[in-house]
């Protein structure tokens, strides 16, 4: 995952409203998102070479979403995949703040990350590079690959219209996957330096990435209403075709 916007308790029908992009390799194998056979009630896409996943949300509530801190210079070999993350806390039993303080005892096995994850009680942050667990209050949010609300380009201006969108009365989820389709690149002097050339950070600036080998393979959305009704749609790439599929999915939570 390498955008997440999220409105939590801000809007009067949708206590949790998600759009979040996640963009790979086109090489590596990826399930689009469905009902894990082997974890009842969860949903999400999954990685196939790694067997996790960079967004989800259970049949009872529990939602996590992970995405990389990228920084070339301090990538470690042979380091657990992060994708793991996300299906522990889905799988797990645990409170999300109990969950929380487990983290802090692994972070150095990964590469960096920050981990978004709520059982709808309760919203926490917590990323690999500072060890720090925060409870997230009410309101809108961004990340992309550095920390909480860091104003990179593609955070800053898709947050500003994800704020914009999620003001109506009605909420589209076409609006939100028009703020996910951005393929604008970031003007150069406005570009993050995180070890990679200056011509691949502007490259991989914009909210949908297209290039090569590497780009946006996922656009999500999801929202949960008052009465815990959940609407789930992925549009992902398939990338033997080179067509895009949507999965939706409609079911009411179990709490």
């Amino acid at each position: 995952m390498c955008l997440l916007l999220i409105s939590y308790n801000t809007h009067p029908e949708y206590p949790l409203i998600v759009a979040a992009n996640r963009d790979e390799f086109y090489r590596r194998p990826t399930e689009k998102a469905h009902f894990w056979k082997d974890h009842s009630g969860f949903l999400g896409g999954r990685d196939l070479e790694a067997g996790g996943t960079w967004l989800g949300i259970t049949k009872t509530g529990r939602f996590a979403a992970i995405t990389n801190y990228r920084d070339m210079r301090l990538l470690k070999e042979n380091a657990r995949s992060r994708g793991e993350l996300v299906t522990d806390f889905l799988t797990s039993e645990l409170s999300p703040i109990k969950f929380g303080h487990t983290l802090s005892q692994s972070s150095g096995e990964y590469n960096g990350y920050n981990l978004i994850f709520s059982d709808l009680e309760t919203l926490y942050y917590f990323s690999n590079q500072t060890n720090q667990l925060t409870q997230l209050n009410e309101g809108v949010y961004g990340l992309s690959n550095h920390l909480l609300d860091t104003p990179w380009p593609k955070v800053v201006k898709s947050k500003e219209a994800f704020l914009e969108a999620t003001s109506d009365e009605h909420i589209a989820a076409d609006d939100l996957f028009k703020i996910l389709s951005d393929e604008k690149e970031a003007p150069e002097d406005q570009l993050p330096n995180t070890g990679l050339s200056p011509e691949l950070e502007k490259a991989i600036s914009p909210v949908f990435i297209k290039s090569d080998r590497y780009g946006t393979r996922s656009s999500t959305v999801i929202l949960v209403n008052s009465v815990n009704e959940v609407l789930f749609i992925e549009k992902s790439l398939d990338t033997k075709t080179k067509l895009w599929r949507e999965s939706r999915f409609e079911f009411k939570l179990k709490v």
